[in-house]
């Protein structure tokens, strides 16, 4: 097995996990390119417009299938490649060097709390997000409070409080009152605690949704308030199903939150893990000339099937 692959004792079962997430995925855009790649065929324009189609086809995108067909044909050109099986090697290293800079660890050391904020579209497994990630947090021996911050939707502090319970970590909530003032108050609480990690469920909204886009603006300026400098972390969750409607969704997010980080969830359930690349490739969003990180990406249902983004490691079990 690679070096990358056994960075912890349980990383061979991680990437088996990973590789079977992305079965749907491998399976549209590795069924495509085993055609391409296998035959013993001419690199020449016919072969490229295949390629392209394959790439967007499993959500790459436009833009990013581009950026990798031109990557390859100057690799191809320089190292005088000319038969398919090299040049499916010089694609999955092309690839690995697009995402390798939007994988970027989440650090939780420079503050003490360290306050998350998570916000997403309904649906996008926010809230199921967070309860993986407190167990991440303390599998790595960090003390975390969670905030129910969903108060538009009961069932969502219901879920939270049973992730809590699952993790037997406390979460603050209320019966009434709005988003911002449960978090505020959990901010306080994390501080007289000594509280290492705190972890901010927000309500799910569409980017449309212009009045709920402020109330979450709002939520984010009474965390500052509560601590000044907080947020130090602001998650944007996405859905992988969504596709190229994920890039929407970020930019949206980032226009109004500045959004530091993305976690990607259910990526067992879809043939469109291929945005990834597509996410990669962007790196304006807000007028800001910056790639945003993509920090987790989970696969299952799993306490353990949310895991820091390895770009090794997913492109090892796409093209595997």
């Amino acid at each position: 097995m690679l070096s990358f692959l056994k960075t912890s004792p349980d990383g061979g079962s991680w990437f088996a996990r990973l590789r079977d997430g992305l079965a749907k995925t491998r399976t549209q855009l590795g069924g495509r390119l085993a055609g391409l790649f296998g035959a013993s065929r001419a690199l020449d324009e016919s072969f490229y417009e295949e390629l392209e189609a394959a790439l967007i086809t499993a959500d790459v995108g436009v833009a990013a299938s581009a950026h990798l067909l031109g990557e390859l044909r100057r690799r191809a050109r320089q190292e005088g490649i000319s038969d398919p099986a090299r040049l499916k090697v010089a694609l999955e290293a092309a690839l690995r060097e697009l995402l390798e800079p939007i994988a970027v660890p989440l650090e939780v050391e420079s503050h003490r709390p360290f306050v998350i904020m998570l916000a997403g579209v309904n649906g996008s497994g926010k809230t199921t997000s967070i309860g993986k990630l407190a167990h991440y947090f303390q599998s790595r021996g960090k003390s975390v409070l969670l905030a129910a911050g969903d108060t538009f939707r009961a069932a969502a502090r219901e879920q939270l409080i049973a992730w809590g319970e699952r993790n037997n970590v406390a979460v603050i909530t209320q019966q009434a009152g709005d988003a911002a003032a449960v978090i505020y108050d959990a901010v306080h609480a994390a501080v007289a605690r000594g509280t290492d990690v705190v972890l901010a469920d927000t309500a799910g909204r569409l980017p449309t949704q212009l009045h709920l886009m402020e109330e979450i603006k709002k939520v984010k300026r009474v965390i500052a308030k509560a601590l000044p400098g907080a947020p130090h972390e602001v998650l944007l969750v996405l859905d992988a199903n969504t596709g190229q409607n994920a890039l929407a969704q970020v930019r949206a997010f980032d226009d109004a939150l500045g959004v530091t980080g993305l976690v990607l969830t259910k990526l067992d359930g879809t043939a469109k893990g291929g945005v990834i690349a597509a996410i990669a490739h962007v790196r304006s969003y807000s007028s800001r000339e910056r790639p945003i990180p993509v920090r987790f990406v989970g696969i299952g249902e799993g306490l353990d099937d949310l895991r820091p983004f390895n770009a090794g490691e997913f492109v090892a079990a796409l093209f595997d």
